[in-house]
């Protein structure tokens, strides 16, 4: 099987004007007063500059980037944008908030406007940074950690006998694949996910694979993290005046898709 290359190719100004919108999207955040969803997206950022600064790069020695550009810095940008945006907008999905529709459509809207924007507006001496990564490294592990998850999801359910207890699974693949698969197609459709490649099988051989894997690897286990933090804590970060086991919070958070 032919390696997978995630590769990025954008103006400075896109970097700029994505910064501006998350200062927005978390001043959104902070007037709704989502204050948990608030520090995953940051714990978020983190984890990923971590992974991906020090893993990816520092140990497996898979990042690159054009000449004349920092990488750190680049990364922590690329870390904590897509952390705090995607990671917050899953949290948001995962607790059924009552304004998912428009906070996943400003999203949408935004992935996709952006690089347009930039493609318009972008001056020509700033110049383009590219900035991309081999996956042969980890995708293995990546794969791996996928399956481990879902399989202890499915291994819970078959034991469990409440079916309001079982977790829906359809539904964490559903956020997993389609938040990355959103991000994937805005970067694809406005030129930025592998603009050098020539192939359009290239093209989408990445933005499927990463949207299978990359982000639903995660999904069992922030549903967990999910489960543990919101059967003792509310949003607002305060005691849960009625704290209840985590198999029952399975079947409130269940019950919660039909209010």
């Amino acid at each position: 099987m032919k390696e997978i290359i995630a590769q990025r190719v954008f103006s400075p100004l896109y970097i700029w004007l994505d910064l501006a919108f998350i200062v927005v999207f978390l001043l959104l955040l902070l007037w709704q007063k989502k204050y948990m969803t608030i520090l995953v997206g940051i714990a978020a950022g983190i984890i990923y500059m971590i992974v991906d600064y020090g893993i990816f790069h520092l140990a497996l020695h898979t990042r690159s980037i054009s000449p004349g550009h920092s990488l750190f810095w680049v990364l922590l940008y690329m870390s904590m944008s897509y952390g705090f945006t995607n990671f917050t907008w899953i949290w948001l999905w995962i607790s059924r908030d009552s304004r998912l529709f428009e906070w996943s459509t400003l999203i949408l809207v935004w992935w996709f406007a952006c690089p347009l924007i930039v493609q318009s507006y972008a001056p020509s001496e700033w110049g383009f940074i590219t900035i991309q990564r081999t996956t042969g490294a980890y995708h293995g592990m990546m794969a791996i950690l996928l399956f481990i998850g879902y399989a202890s999801l499915i291994i819970y359910n078959f034991w469990q006998r409440d079916n309001q207890k079982r977790i829906n699974i359809p539904w964490l693949l559903a956020i997993g694949i389609l938040v990355q698969f959103g991000w994937e197609a805005g970067l694809l459709l406005g030129g930025i996910r592998s603009a050098a490649f020539a192939s359009i099988t290239d093209k989408l051989a990445t933005m499927v694979v990463n949207s299978l894997l990359e982000t639903n690897l995660g999904m069992p286990y922030i549903y967990v993290l999910y489960l543990l933090y919101s059967s003792r804590f509310t949003e607002q970060l305060s005691r849960r005046p009625d704290r209840i086991h985590i198999v029952d919070r399975i079947a409130e958070n269940n019950r919660e898709r039909q209010v």
